[in-house]
């Protein structure tokens, strides 16, 4: 098993972590949340003073953070952690970046001699608990292959989009469509539910005819449908509302770059924004939900 450090403890990053310690790694965390770090130490991980020191003598550095700037700031920041790896670390992001921000990481990396691997997934808060979670890596076929040993204590399944960025032009092309998707299952919900129908009864009827898709049939967005959903608990834990639409702007800014026409990708951004700005971008982004039945 290898020795690994994990920076970044959110929602999503903390069972990552967790995952890596139950497949038997030796595991150093850091996180600026104290009371994050040590629920892993009490899982048994190590800790340290800042991210330099937690990472002296990792064979792998995994890093899960909010956005491209905290990426940055790690990495390349003035005290950036790349300046202290050892040649030959495998370095993997597996935050929602814009993919030049991956690249130019991996540049820095590759001047260094150092193996990294953008590596953003798919499958939420419950995927990373139950570690099924999918990787959607970016960078070269060698390196991948390395990291697939330490990739697999927390996922189910492994996908090399291509070089350098193409996990993170992936992963953005894929909340995009969740963002969609999930705009419109609460649309339809909620236009079901003001002529009468049973939500449940409605849900049930979709799933099983071609409106059905992963945002009804295993997040179900309205409340008391399904269990073990964050629309179930208040929209509580889950992907928050701010971080699709951080990754909605990804999409934008890369629609943008490449002349690509995103209309029902744009309106869901705009969507998401509102919904933000109207004091919901704590809660899960199912809650959507609300903007049509407030």
């Amino acid at each position: 098993m290898a020795k690994v450090t994990f920076i970044g403890l959110g929602n999503m990053g903390s069972p990552m972590a967790s995952n890596l310690l139950k497949a038997g790694h030796e595991l150093t965390v850091f996180d600026l949340s104290a009371s994050a770090v040590e629920t892993l130490v009490a899982q048994g991980a190590k800790t340290a003073a800042d991210v330099n020191a937690a990472a002296q003598g990792a064979a792998c550095v995994i890093t899960m953070l909010p956005a491209g700037q905290h990426v940055e700031a790690v990495y390349l920041g003035e005290q950036g952690l790349l300046q202290s790896l050892p040649e030959g670390t495998l370095v993997i992001d597996c935050s929602t970046t814009a993919p030049e921000t991956a690249r130019k990481v991996a540049e820095a990396a590759a001047a260094l001699r150092l193996r990294f691997l953008d590596a953003p997934v798919s499958g939420g808060v419950g995927g990373a608990t139950a570690g099924t979670l999918t990787f959607i890596c970016g960078g070269e076929a060698e390196v991948f292959e390395a990291a697939e040993p330490v990739l697999k204590g927390m996922g189910a399944k492994l996908f090399h989009a291509g070089p350098h960025g193409a996990g993170q032009v992936a992963k953005i092309c894929n909340n995009m469509m969740l963002a969609i998707l999930m705009t419109g299952t609460c649309e339809a919900l909620a236009l079901g539910v003001k002529n009468g129908l049973d939500p449940a009864v409605l849900s049930e009827i979709i799933k099983q005819s071609s409106g059905g898709n992963w945002a009804l049939n295993v997040y179900n967005p309205w409340p008391g449908v399904m269990d073990g959903v964050p629309a179930s608990r208040d929209y509580q834990g889950g992907f928050l509302v701010d971080l699709m639409a951080k990754d909605l702007g990804l999409a934008m800014d890369n629609a943008n770059r490449n002349h690509a026409p995103v209309p029902m990708g744009s309106l869901a951004r705009n969507l998401y924004e509102v919904h933000a700005h109207q004091g919901h971008g704590k809660l899960d982004f199912s809650s959507i939900q609300k903007l049509f039945v407030d």
